[in-house]
């Protein structure tokens, strides 16, 4: 999943890809580097990141959707979006999956909204609200809360018909250097493997912060954490460094 930021403040590539003809490029690059997937995210989650509307979103992402699927019609696309309204869009758009980083908590219409569109749903691990959403918290056993958050969020899920479930254990949201460490090396114990799973590491500060680097300087260090969680089970890994990223994975799928 090749990452394509159309915001002016994300934190590592903010500005770069936020007008029409620089985000087809981008996309363009990111597949020929091996994406499968293009995750459009109108809207920065970064810590002190502006708040947009949903309706800022829609008006950001503009034909942007469209004009991907037309160009790349191979491409699945996945939407970047906390608001119900933002994937009604994008679906009446044809994306392809909804990527919400707030497990349903900052729009209560988000389920049913997944349920009607009948596109799969990436349920992330988060604090409850987007005010806390960073705020760090040090948990007794982090695998143990996660999992009992995916196992309450995916039954609400369920019940509401959403079939198809992705989960992402939330890295860089309100946890610890030490609890993200934890994460990696028990990836294969998050989830009870009974749904697919994505991980996104990609230029995260719990791991450039503690070696002292810039969050473009972790490449090496980043795919041999990437190595660590498809040993045990990850299939989905979300990137701004797809070529380095396709390297990995075509190493780990010959030694299987």
């Amino acid at each position: 999943m090749g990452i394509l930021n159309l915001t002016p403040d994300s934190f590592s590539d903010g500005g770069k890809f936020n007008n029409g003809q620089s985000a087809l490029k981008h996309a363009e690059k990111l597949l020929k580097e091996g994406a499968e997937i293009i995750d459009i995210g109108p809207q920065s989650t970064r810590p002190n990141a502006d708040f947009l509307s949903s309706k800022e979103e829609i008006e950001r992402i503009g034909s942007m959707i469209s004009r991907i699927k037309k160009e790349f019609p191979e491409a699945l696309i996945s939407l970047d979006t906390f608001y119900a309204e933002t994937v009604q869009f994008g679906f009446n758009e044809g994306i392809d999956m909804i990527n919400d980083i707030s497990g349903g908590q900052f729009d209560d219409k988000m389920f049913d909204t997944a349920a009607k569109t009948g596109l799969p749903y990436i349920l992330m691990h988060v604090n409850p609200t987007y005010e806390t959403m960073h705020d760090k918290i040090k948990f007794e056993d982090i695998t143990l809360e996660v999992n009992r958050y995916f196992s309450k969020k995916t039954g609400e899920l369920l019940e509401k018909g959403v079939k198809d479930i992705i989960l992402d254990p939330g890295f860089g949201f309100g946890k610890t250097v030490e609890d993200q460490m934890k994460m990696i090396s028990e990836t294969e114990y998050l989830g009870f493997g009974k749904f697919p799973m994505l991980i996104g590491i990609s230029r995260k500060s719990f791991i450039y912060k503690p070696l002292g680097k810039s969050p473009l300087e972790i490449n090496e260090e980043t795919q041999k954490l990437h190595r660590q969680v498809l040993e045990q089970g990850a299939i989905i890994l979300r990137v701004h460094d797809v070529a380095e990223t396709a390297v990995t994975l075509r190493e780990f799928l010959r030694k299987k």
